[in-house]
């Protein structure tokens, strides 16, 4: 029986993310997880995974972890066509309400305009945040939404409800039986 392969690509300033990245890797049970460090990738890196993550923290007002903006020129070359994409973000509902995960709906707007699919949008429901460029539509947004700084009790609860969300929509279950 085969296991699907998913590339995790992420960035980490402070170790928050990287620690998200770890909790969703140990997460899955019906795939591999090959995790990337986006300060060491190429766009070449991507083609080989038809099931991405992408993670990433939101900075300041609305800026990209410092590893994604260096490489964003490079990402937004990327074609995603064929692939389903999921993405997480960390963010301060808080202090930063009016940015809040902003990269992911930055990142997630970059591979739907290049072709891919999204998968695993979140509720916006259980947040307190002014806006976010992550909500795609009324409560939702374009990823899964986590705030180490004021909410972290619910971190390992929400990682463990969006990757059972992300094995259905991976098509994680039947992947044994087809290949």
């Amino acid at each position: 029986m085969s296991t699907a392969t998913i590339g995790l690509f992420y960035g980490s300033d402070t170790g928050a993310t990287e620690y998200a990245a770890e909790l969703i890797e140990t997460a899955f049970e019906v795939a591999n997880i090959e995790k990337h460090d986006v300060h060491k990738v190429s766009a070449a890196d991507f083609a080989s995974y038809d099931r991405i993550i992408l993670g990433l923290s939101t900075w300041f007002d609305g800026d990209l972890q410092s590893d994604w903006e260096g490489f964003f020129d490079e990402f937004k070359t990327i074609d995603f066509t064929g692939k389903k994409v999921a993405i997480f973000g960390l963010g301060d509902q808080m202090g930063y309400g009016e940015f809040f995960i902003d990269g992911v709906g930055i990142l997630g707007q970059e591979v739907v305009n290049n072709g891919g699919e999204v998968i695993g949008v979140w509720s916006t429901e259980g947040y307190d945040y002014d806006e976010s460029v992550a909500e795609f539509e009324p409560g939702w947004f374009m990823g899964l939404a986590l705030d180490e700084d004021n909410q972290r009790d619910m971190t390992e609860s929400r990682i463990a409800q969006w990757v059972a969300q992300l094995v259905e929509e991976f098509e994680l279950e039947a992947v044994g039986s087809t290949t």
